[in-house]
């Protein structure tokens, strides 16, 4: 077959030179001249036979000789012809070598397809090629035609008839040489290329001055764009990623239905065409996106409506093949429409169907311990179980107090899903950990809230929870240490029996008790004012403004992440905090201690009083209640040992009480002061009302020494 294709090319360029010579066999004394007809129709024949390569059998090699050929009779002394008329020659032949340049890239692309390397706009690309190279096949039919004709005499009327001759051949090649050497230049851009990369490179090209070449690109790319604005329709309308050769600038990836809109679809940089912008690309991808979550998360099918509203408003049908390259501004309408449209239901039904403001008010309550009756019932039930070391607790003993808590509170009122979602967590523990420092309350928030309450997100909560339930924790304490402490307690009868020195000493050992439970109940109090309503409420409320403006779901998720942002940078629980939230734990660990002391100081005084009170009853009962104070008393205690060491143990217990409370009274001024000297040197404008709250007289500030 080879040897047979050659024959045929060498017979052709036999027929040529003959066709050449046969003018004058003598060509060395009578050349033809380049305006003969012998010549033009050789020229011309040439140009079609060896530079088009019309004939499918010319091999390679064939097309070499062919080549050669032609660059003789341009440029050897076959034909003596001028020099200009020889690069006229030369620039024609140029076409012949594009066409097959182009030509060539048809066939191989067209060949690898279906592959991922060729694609759909790839496709499309070698289609829309292929109809200009049939157009260049029209033209050498209609030159083919022409060529028949003779060309007329210098005698002879130069307009009569169609003839062509080497400079009408010029002009007939100027309008296809320029688009033969756009597509060949388009060919080499693109080799590489493929799916919206390629329609940006392309699209490139169309920014020209030339009216030609930009209607000549504007139609070429109508043609290569097809197809991703196809994919753009039907991810905007449908949802739909129609996207089997990963040409579209949106890409998506399988992942678990909470992480569908974080992670479900991206956006392709490489892919994104240069005519799209990249504020219309994230609208375009938001809207599918939306669609997809309605669909997956949600299990709604009203974004239909929506998107066929859209379409009708944008003046687009939602049939295929509806919009097209150049048409922007039906583009943007159609993409903005929709957004809005789809936008709109989607956040009706998380707002109605599935409760998110509801969800997160209760959150607030739970988590946030807004609801105040709840807490502190739970806190009083609970206490007694958290005292006890961590590994002996049973969670689901602690499951049971919460119930209880809630039927005992306002809580009971709540609506039962919210309730069924509140749940004990015990956190991981080691050894020596108490019940205090595990527990934790969650809060189950399922598809499709876990889009906004993530595993992240609910961390946060949790680190929350834990420092507002230790302030919570720190302020019962406090209560309880008033409760066992409160003035009257010494204005029982039973102290005026004591000895003076015992009773002045008794004096001052509760007043430095009560004045430092003054101070550490002072900050407490403030620190618990600053948290609930500089920081929780003041966010809450700009958390409810903002959910009101949001106007799509990325809207929402930004404005819960500032209102969560807010509480824990407010809530010094930032990572710029840490040496201040350090110092506050401190703080919070030192009162819990003073809690102690002054349960033994109670549990003391007590015991003092009831061995004074023994000594005043009468005789027949003293028997019953000494033995009362022997079984309630611990072996070797200052009380057990008999009225003779009441008043030495007395003295020595109190003096050791007022040692403990001098020595923890001066670690929590060191520590107060500490922290209170920090809070100026944070960055939040909002702590300086804690600031003030807590030394709005500038005792620690005097206390501090000057810089």
């Amino acid at each position: 077959m080879e040897e047979e294709d050659q024959q045929k090319v060498a017979d052709l360029i036999k027929e040529l030179v003959i066709r050449l010579l046969s003018q004058n066999p003598n060509s060395e004394s009578h050349p033809p001249t380049p305006n003969s007809p012998q010549f033009q129709s050789s020229l011309r024949y040439a140009f079609r036979l060896i530079s088009s390569r019309l004939t499918p059998s010319v091999s390679p090699d064939a097309a070499a000789i062919a080549e050669s050929t032609k660059r003789r009779l341009a440029t050897q002394d076959v034909i003596k012809v001028p020099r200009a008329i020889r690069l006229m020659v030369r620039k024609l032949c140029e076409l012949g070598w594009l066409f097959r340049k182009v030509k060539g890239y048809i066939s191989e692309s067209m060949d690898g397809f279906p592959s991922e390397d060729v694609g759909t706009v790839g496709q499309a690309f070698c289609a829309a090629l292929q109809d200009e190279l049939s157009d260049y096949y029209k033209l050498l039919a209609v030159l083919e035609a022409q060529s028949m004709n003779p060309i007329p005499l210098v005698s002879e009327t130069a307009s009569s008839g169609n003839y062509l001759s080497l400079r009408r051949l010029s002009v007939w090649f100027a309008e296809p040489m320029v688009k033969m050497r756009l597509m060949a230049v388009l060919v080499d851009k693109c080799r590489v290329l493929r799916g919206g990369a390629m329609a940006g490179a392309i699209h490139l090209h169309a920014q020209h001055g030339d009216p030609l070449v930009h209607e000549f690109m504007g139609r070429l790319l109508r043609r290569v764009c097809s197809p991703l604005f196809e994919m753009v329709r039907s991810w905007v309308l449908e949802g739909e990623l129609e996207d089997v050769f990963a040409e579209f600038f949106v890409v998506g990836q399988p992942v678990k239905a909470e992480s569908l809109w974080r992670e479900g679809y991206l956006l392709h940089a490489g892919m994104l065409p240069s005519f799209i912008s990249q504020s219309l690309a994230q609208r375009i991808l938001r809207t599918g996106k939306s669609i997809n979550f309605l669909r997956v998360c949600c299990e709604d099918r009203g974004w239909a409506d929506a998107a066929t509203e859209a379409a009708a408003a944008a003046g687009t049908s939602t049939r295929r093949w509806g919009l097209g390259y150049g048409e922007t501004d039906a583009l943007e309408s159609l993409v903005d429409g929709a957004a809005k449209r789809v936008d709109k239901h989607l956040l009706d039904v998380i707002y109605n169907q599935y409760k998110f403001k509801e969800h997160c008010l209760a959150i607030k309550r739970y988590l946030l311990l807004g609801q105040g009756d709840f807490v502190q019932y739970l806190m009083d039930i609970v206490g007694p179980e958290l005292s006890e070391p961590a590994n002996t607790i049973s969670s689901f003993q602690l499951a049971g107090l919460l119930e209880t808590a809630v039927r005992a509170s306002n809580a009971q009122y709540d609506d039962r899903d919210i309730l069924d979602r509140l749940k004990v967590k015990m956190m991981p523990h080691g050894i020596g950990d108490r019940g205090w420092d595990v527990f934790s309350l969650e809060y189950d928030a399922r598809v499709p809230l876990d889009t906004v309450f993530t595993e992240s997100v609910m961390a946060k909560y949790l680190r929350i929870f834990n420092f507002l339930w230790k302030l919570r924790r720190v302020e019962h304490a406090l209560i309880g240490a008033w409760k066992t402490m409160k003035p009257n307690c010494i204005t029982s009868r039973s102290f005026m029996k004591l000895q003076h020195a015992v009773k002045l000493q008794l004096l001052s050992t509760l007043r430095r008790c009560q004045v430092l439970w003054d101070e550490m109940n002072h900050f407490v109090s403030n620190l618990q004012y600053y948290i609930m309503f500089e920081v929780l409420e003041v966010s809450w409320s700009n958390f409810l403004n903002e959910m009101e403006v949001a106007k799509d779901l990325d809207d929402l998720l930004a404005a819960h992440e500032k209102y969560l942002h807010s509480i824990v940078e407010k809530s010094l629980l930032g990572e710029r905090s840490q040496t201040l939230y350090s110092s506050l734990f401190a703080l919070f660990d030192l009162i819990l201690k003073f809690r102690s002391h002054a349960d033994r100081l109670s549990e003391g005084i007590n015991e003092l009083q009831a061995r004074t009170l023994e000594s005043s009853v009468p005789s027949r009962n003293k028997s019953k209640t000494k033995k009362r104070l022997n079984d309630t008393s611990e072996p070797g205690s200052w009380v057990s040992e008999g009225r003779k060491a009441l008043t030495q143990r007395a003295g020595e217990f109190l003096r050791n009480m007022g040692q403990d409370l001098d020595a923890l009274s001066k670690e929590y001024s060191s520590l107060l002061e500490d922290f209170i000297s920090k809070l100026p040197m944070q960055q939040h404008v909002d702590l300086k009302f804690l600031l003030f709250r807590l030394d709005f007289t500038e005792f620690y500030s005097q206390l501090r020494p000057s810089t």
